[in-house]
């Protein structure tokens, strides 16, 4: 009996500590859990058990630390800034997304917690200081947060409710949305701070309208954010219809000279295997399958081959101005994007860096030639980028041209390769091995799986 008393008076009374300690549990067990949960399903992430395991230990070792020995509302800033970096290098997010993830699930913890909270205190009949301070109250209450926060997101998760709107944008874009974030951020911890100074006078309606009143403003965001990232695809579609009818004309008037030349070329074939002309005819063979190789680059270029709309706007862009350039360009490609282990921007970037870089040199070489193989090589658990490229400067070395402000091209910065170097480094399943003969240099891209 002594003992049962011990213990009410444990939880019935104010014991901040006995709260921190059990707050210990709640966050490794419940809290961190339950924000990877949000985050995995808000944004459609598919997570290995070691990425999962390193994300809730290092933000559950911080939010421990921060709740004993920061101070409020500090620890809660550096939560939200532990977090933002945990998700940057753990789960590889690109910046805006990594901001949204870290935020999301303290906002949507609120959101739950303001709405709930002052019914909460009314019907327990007890006070702000009642309900923060004693355990009796104080678990309760969180318990119940987080089973309507995990209602909520399973609801949304059950009806396929991701914001993969943020994918694909550009930087002016991706700047506004980040603002509008940073805004809806100050405003709910204004929000949080107010309610917590005047929780015990505010009325029940007056906090209901409160809540509703950002949760209109949440939604009302979401829905620019859906209209913005609507017409950037838009966009992107257009983008990639004109670059694709581009590639059909040109198809379509190759074709049409091998219709008009057909009897012709009949005609010369038989004229060299009437004269018995073997190398007049090898020759002759020989060019037309650099025609043929044009035609087959142009079948290639189709956006249901190269199966990623911002890759192939981005390899046929690069092809065209090659073929401008006069430069014979080979196009072979086996392989299927979306089953690519890297982010898209990331493959995006080093791609279009390569590829530049070898219709600079191949421009300024007398063979004019690139190579640009696409394929996958199961017995090695790998995807393979290569770009071979004729060139002039024979001595070039392959090691020096990746450092910061090398580059064998005038009014070059050098950055280019060293940024590719920088992207290496912080992806351990990418390589990246650069060759050259007499006659090509090669850079192999190298996606090994996770």
């Amino acid at each position: 009996m002594v003992l049962w008393n011990d213990v009410w008076n444990s939880i019935s009374s104010t014991n901040e500590l006995l709260i921190n300690f059990i707050f210990i549990f709640f966050i490794i067990f419940i809290e961190n859990p339950l924000s990877l949960y949000i985050i995995t399903s808000f944004f459609d992430l598919k997570l290995t058990k070691i990425q999962k395991l390193i994300y809730i230990s290092i933000t559950s070792i911080i939010a421990i630390f921060s709740l004993f020995f920061i101070k409020s509302p500090y620890n809660i800033i550096i939560n939200y800034i532990f977090a933002y970096i945990s998700i940057k290098f753990i789960f590889k997010l690109d910046y805006l997304k990594s901001f949204f993830a870290a935020i999301f699930p303290g906002i949507l913890f609120s959101l739950v917690g303001n709405l709930i909270f002052n019914p909460f205190l009314t019907f327990c009949n007890i006070s702000y200081d009642e309900a923060s301070t004693i355990p009796l109250y104080r678990i309760p209450f969180a318990l119940i947060m987080y089973l309507f926060v995990f209602i909520l997101v399973f609801i949304m998760r059950q009806n396929k409710f991701t914001l993969a709107l943020l994918d694909e944008h550009d930087k002016k874009t991706k700047r506004s949305i980040i603002l509008n974030l940073v805004f809806c951020f100050i405003y709910l911890v204004a929000q949080l701070f107010f309610i917590s100074k005047y929780i015990d006078i505010l009325p029940i309606g007056f906090t209901l309208f409160m809540f509703l009143a950002f949760l209109v403003y949440i939604l009302l965001s979401f829905l620019c954010l859906t209209k913005i990232s609507q017409l950037s695809i838009t966009s992107r579609d257009l983008h990639m219809s004109e670059e694709y009818n581009k590639t059909l004309k040109a198809l379509n008037d190759q074709l049409r000279c091998f219709k008009h030349d057909y009897s012709n070329t009949i005609t010369t074939i038989g004229g060299f295997i009437k004269n018995n002309d073997i190398k007049g005819l090898e020759n002759y063979y020989n060019q037309m399958n650099k025609d043929f190789q044009s035609v087959k680059n142009l079948d290639t270029l189709n956006p249901d081959v190269v199966n990623n709309s911002g890759v192939y706007a981005l390899l046929s862009t690069k092809y065209h101005l090659a073929e401008e350039k006069n430069i014979d360009v080979n196009l072979s490609y086996f392989l299927d994007l979306s089953k690519l282990p890297i982010n898209m921007n990331i493959f995006c970037r080093v791609l279009g860096i390569l590829l530049d870089n070898a219709i600079e040199a191949a421009e300024a070489s007398e063979e004019k030639k690139i190579n640009i193989i696409f394929r996958r090589e199961f017995s090695h658990h790998r995807s393979i980028v290569l770009i071979e490229n004729s060139y002039l400067d024979k001595s070039v070395d392959t090691e020096s041209i990746f450092y910061k402000g090398i580059s064998g091209k005038e009014n070059h910065s050098g950055l280019g390769l060293w940024e590719v170097k920088k992207i290496l480094e912080h992806n351990k399943n990418l390589d990246l091995y650069t060759t050259k003969t007499d006659n090509l240099f090669s850079q192999q891209f190298e996606i090994y799986d996770i």
